[in-house]
């Protein structure tokens, strides 16, 4: 990957992070005006797959190329964020209840349930959708972390057994997370496909240019919308409520084939933006690494700061100010977990170096 895909990748993931933070916070107790750019959330979580199954084509290709490593950079990777999200998220939000001041219309009940379903990655499956208390953006781990474990199997098991287990897991896991899988394919479609990498500078250009343009219309036209009405009417309301965050599925397929689209061409032309980029590298990767920390613990967060500040949501000084105070805790809490994720790493390579390891077959 070339340092100036890299650059823009991380600046994507950080943009859709904070684009994931004004959708939620969004509400009227903390901004009397609705929020600028405020309708990106659930189009945001689609930029975090496609970029997210791009990340792990390219680490399998080039890094982690056996199972041990594999495993012991996904589970270090999730778990050094997800643990402290979990349990900051009941700390704050037992704090933030008692002083009435934030809407908690959040579940508060069934305390181990909701716990040992967001620490299996167990809270999505198949109809049932367990949320982990206020902490509503932790469904897409529930998601992802099921792609790491399919894509880690297709690589490293043997070839005979490796799609069966694939289809397996599938069964078990259920339609929503199937049907959102596909999104994070593109990336490694992106990562693989020799096509792909040979698009002429022209059609890299028109790629970029287009991508943007018809993102722009299709949040314009309310086309995820559109295709969720449509589903809705084909499979009756119930079932399409029990979709949950796939409901939107049809949408996310053509939002998803508009970030491909975007990165194949930024891959190609991305070096022109070097006079911009370059000078801000070290600013980009940093807040880069505290993109996992954000989009975990961000709506706890500003539920509970908002709740500790109790402004006036007339005008956006409020607003900005629980944001000031979320901003601060991330850059706390995202320092110490990155600070773990790698003594977590090496521990998990320590134990499964006792055991033998398996490449490509």
């Amino acid at each position: 990957m070339n340092r100036s895909f890299s650059l823009y990748l991380d600046l994507v993931r950080f943009v859709a992070a904070c684009l994931v933070y004004v959708y939620h916070s969004n509400q009227r107790w903390l901004s009397s005006e609705v929020l600028p750019a405020s309708q990106y959330g659930h189009s945001a979580v689609v930029v975090f797959f496609v970029l997210s199954g791009y990340v792990i084509a390219y680490v399998t290709a080039t890094k982690e190329k056996d199972w041990a490593s594999y495993s012991a950079s996904r589970l270090s990777r999730v778990y050094s964020v997800a643990v402290p999200a979990v349990v900051l998220t009941l700390i704050l939000d037992a704090v933030g209840r008692s002083m009435g001041v934030a809407p908690y219309d959040y579940p508060w009940d069934q305390f181990i349930v909701r716990i040992v379903a967001a620490m299996s990655m167990l809270n999505e499956v198949w109809f049932v959708s367990i949320t982990t208390f206020s902490n509503v953006p932790y469904w897409s781990i529930g998601y992802e972390a099921w792609y790491y474990v399919a894509y880690g199997v297709i690589c490293f098991a043997p070839r005979r057994w490796a799609w069966l287990i694939v289809l397996a897991m599938a069964m078990l896991l259920g339609p929503k997370i199937v049907l959102l899988a596909p999104l994070w394919m593109l990336g490694v479609w992106l990562y693989h496909s020799p096509r792909l990498h040979s698009v002429t500078t022209p059609i890299a250009w028109a790629l970029v240019m287009g991508s943007v343009a018809l993102i722009i219309v299709f949040h314009a036209a309310g086309v995820s919308e559109l295709f969720s009405e449509w589903l809705k009417q084909q499979i009756g309301s119930e079932r399409h409520a029990q979709l949950t965050f796939s409901k939107f599925f049809l949408g996310d397929y053509v939002l998803g084939l508009l970030v491909l689209a975007n990165f194949v061409g930024m891959r190609h032309v991305a070096g022109t933006f070097d006079v911009l980029l370059l000078p801000l590298q070290g600013f980009i990767r940093w807040v880069a690494g505290f993109t996992f920390t954000l989009y975990l613990l961000h709506q706890p967060l500003f539920l509970f700061w908002g709740s500790v500040i109790a402004g006036d949501p007339k005008g956006s000084g409020f607003w900005w100010a629980t944001t000031a105070a979320v901003t601060l805790s991330v850059i706390a809490i995202g320092t110490v977990t990155e600070a773990k994720r790698g003594a977590l790493r090496q521990l998990l390579l320590r134990a499964f170096g006792a055991l033998p390891r398996r490449g490509r077959v």
